[in-house]
C-alpha cells in the first residue's frame, strides 16, 4: 500500500482513507414508470404511477421526486430537514436545477455537485470528507434524472420521436438519497454500512464524439479509478463482494471487463453495472441499457443497501460513472470527457 500521506488520510493521490468509518444510516428511492416494471421494482420504496408526479413540467416532477427521497431517507433515520448539517446533490439539468430547487425547499445547507452521472458517488465522498473531518455530524447525499428532461436537454424534443440506435442507454428516471452521519458505536444495535474508502476520479477521454456511445465513453474513467482505488488500498477485486459501475450499460459494462482484464484484472465475479440492472434488456426496449444520476444514486439507495443490511453483501464498491459533456461541447465537435469516483463500503 502507497500511503501518501497519514496526517492527510490519503492513501496514493486520489483515496481518501475515512479512520472514523462514516455510516449509511438509511437510504430513500424513488423510481419512474419504466423501471418500476423492471427487476428491481421490489427494492424501490415509491414508484411513480405516471412520469409527471402530478406537476405541470418535468424538471418540476424530477425535483419532486429528489425531494421525496430525501424526505425518505431522513423519515428512516428520525431526522427533519433542520437536523442535517449539510445537503450534498447533483443532477443533469442546467443550474442542477432539481437539486436546487430542493435545497429552497428543505432549507438545509446545500452544496451543489455536477460530475454529470458521476454525483451520486461523489455526494457521498465529500459527505464522508465532511463527516470524518469533524465539519458535519449528518450528512444528506443525493442525486436524480428523469428521462424526459435529460432527452430535452441533450439530445432531441420528446415531440421529434427520432429513433436510438442501438447502442444508446437510456435515462433512468429516478431519485436516491442517502443519510450519512457520524459512527457512534456506542449506540450501535445492528448492522451498519461504513464508508471505508473514497478514490477521486481524474477526467478521461477516450476521443469519441458519438452522444449515443456514453458507455464507451465514460469506460476508460471507470477502469481508472477502480485500478487506482485497487493500487492505493492493496485491495484486489475478490476482496469485495460486489463491485457496480453506475453507467455503463451492456456495452460499456464488456468495455470495462476486457479493460481490467488488460490491466491483470479479472472483475467479473463480482462485477456489475446498475445501468444493466435496472431494466429488463429486451422486453422494455432500453437498447444498451440504463444511464444517469439516478442510475446509480436508486440502485444503491434501493437494492444494494438493502442487500448489505440483511447480511447478503458484506464490503462493496460502488463507482457512479459520467461523461462531462454539455449541449454546446456535443454541436462543436468535441470529444466526450469521462469522469468516475468509487466509494469502498462495508457492513460492521
Amino acid at each position: 500500500m502507497n500511503n501518501y500521506n497519514n496526517t492527510m488520510r490519503r492513501l496514493g493521490r486520489q483515496t481518501f482513507d475515512f479512520p472514523g468509518c462514516p455510516v449509511i444510516t438509511s437510504t430513500g428511492s424513488v423510481v419512474g414508470e419504466k423501471e418500476g416494471k423492471g427487476p428491481l421494482a421490489n427494492y424501490f420504496d415509491l414508484i411513480l404511477e405516471e412520469d409527471m408526479f402530478g406537476e405541470k413540467t418535468w424538471e418540476k416532477a424530477e425535483s419532486k421526486m429528489l425531494k421525496e427521497a430525501m424526505l425518505l431517507a431522513a423519515k428512516k433515520s428520525g431526522k427533519k430537514p433542520e437536523d442535517i448539517d449539510v445537503m450534498l446533490c447533483g443532477d443533469l439539468l442546467n443550474q442542477l436545477m432539481s437539486c436546487s430547487f430542493t435545497a429552497r425547499d428543505l432549507q438545509i445547507p446545500f452544496l451543489g455537485l455536477y460530475g454529470a452521472c458521476s454525483a451520486m458517488c461523489e455526494s457521498l465522498l465529500i459527505a464522508s470528507t465532511l463527516i470524518d473531518g469533524g465539519y458535519a455530524n449528518s450528512a444528506l447525499a443525493a442525486a436524480s434524472s428523469h428521462y424526459c428532461t435529460a432527452e430535452r436537454q441533450f439530445r432531441m424534443p420528446l415531440e421529434h420521436g427520432n429513433q436510438r440506435p442501438p447502442a444508446a442507454q437510456w435515462t433512468v428516471t429516478a431519485a436516491g438519497a442517502a443519510i450519512v452521519q457520524k459512527n457512534e458505536a456506542k449506540e450501535k444495535t445492528g448492522p451498519q454500512v461504513c464508508i471505508r474508502r473514497a478514490t477521486m476520479g481524474r477526467v478521461m477521454d477516450a476521443g469519441i464524439t458519438d452522444t449515443h456511445q456514453m458507455g464507451a465513453a465514460m469506460a476508460p474513467a471507470a477502469v481508472d479509478t477502480l485500478c487506482t482505488h485497487f493500487q492505493d488500498t492493496g485491495t484486489k477485486p475478490d476482496d469485495y463482494d460486489a463491485i457496480l459501475t453506475g453507467d455503463m450499460g451492456f456495452i460499456g459494462k464488456q468495455i470495462v471487463i476486457d479493460l481490467m482484464r488488460k490491466k491483470g484484472y479479472d472483475i467479473t465475479p463480482v462485477y456489475d453495472d446498475c445501468g444493466v440492472l435496472m431494466y429488463f434488456k429486451e422486453k422494455q426496449d432500453v437498447h444498451s441499457g440504463g444511464s444517469g444520476c439516478g442510475c446509480s444514486a436508486s440502485v444503491f439507495c434501493g437494492k444494494i443497501f438493502r442487500d448489505m443490511m440483511n447480511g447478503k453483501l458484506k464490503k462493496v464498491i460502488l463507482m457512479s460513472t459520467g461523461a462531462l459533456m454539455t449541449t454546446q461541447s456535443s454541436q462543436q465537435g468535441e470529444s466526450i470527457p469521462g469522469i468516475a469516483h468509487a466509494v469502498s463500503m462495508e457492513v460492521m
